[in-house]
């Protein structure tokens, strides 16, 4: 089996004006292959049991090894969080690097997964709320419908596993929804480029945000032809 590369992974993470910070984020090299999987866990409500399953999720996700895949690391991380009786729930994302430099990405809820290549970001998640359930329908939807999820770490069964893959050479961005409902994929792609991870979260916070604000950046690898690397968005 073809060994997955590793890549450096950066984190940031701003509690915000709630009481607690229940976003959490894992990053895990598997010390035989060489790989490492990251993930970004969001607990639903403000609250220590909220917090305790996303590190739950995030923690049991990334150390999934890679080659098992995203339907695997999140049933590890629903296996983690219903064993823990003081733990609430949460949505995750999870990427898992590929042979080739990409990786496949799994989810439920709004965690999100962007494709970065150092200068630009393509969103490659759904999010899985009661917002996009009717816009998908054509229906009309509320801005209180965009925070209702649909699944989520302990409901979710696999048929309802977001899943897809962007083939390498390929970084990614993981970010909760504190980051990405308060800011347009082309604002952070200009605080990324401009400034570091820390930066985008504290953007979040100060544009006007109510919510923890948390993510993860997976550096693209080096690129002959330049820092803008092209990348396919394709559905496992």
């Amino acid at each position: 089996m073809p060994a997955e590369r590793s890549f450096p992974a950066h984190t940031a993470s701003l509690r915000g004006p709630r009481t607690v910070n229940a976003d959490a984020v894992g990053a895990f090299t598997d010390p035989l292959t060489g790989s490492t999987v990251v993930a970004l866990a969001d607990g639903v409500g403000d609250d220590a049991a909220a917090s305790r399953a996303a590190r739950l999720a995030a923690s049991a996700a990334a150390r999934t090894p890679a080659h098992l895949g995203p339907v695997v690391a999140i049933k590890a991380a629903q296996a983690a969080v219903t064993a823990d009786a003081t733990a609430g729930d949460c949505v995750l994302v999870v990427a898992m690097p590929t042979p080739d430099g990409g990786f496949r990405i799994g989810w439920v809820g709004d965690a999100r997964a962007h494709a970065w290549d150092g200068q630009r970001l393509r969103l490659l998640t759904t999010d899985h709320t009661l917002a996009q359930f009717f816009r998908t329908r054509g229906q009309p939807t509320t801005p209180p419908m965009e925070h209702v999820v649909t699944t989520s770490v302990r409901t979710a069964a696999p048929k309802q596993f977001g899943l897809t893959h962007v083939a390498g050479p390929a970084g990614m961005l993981l970010t909760s929804d504190g980051v990405h409902k308060r800011l347009t994929a082309e604002t952070m792609a200009e605080v990324l480029v401009g400034g570091s991870i820390s930066a985008l979260v504290e953007t979040a916070i100060t544009v006007g945000g109510s919510d923890n604000a948390t993510a993860i950046v997976v550096e693209p690898p080096p690129n002959a032809d330049g820092p803008t690397v092209a990348f396919h968005l394709a559905a496992a």
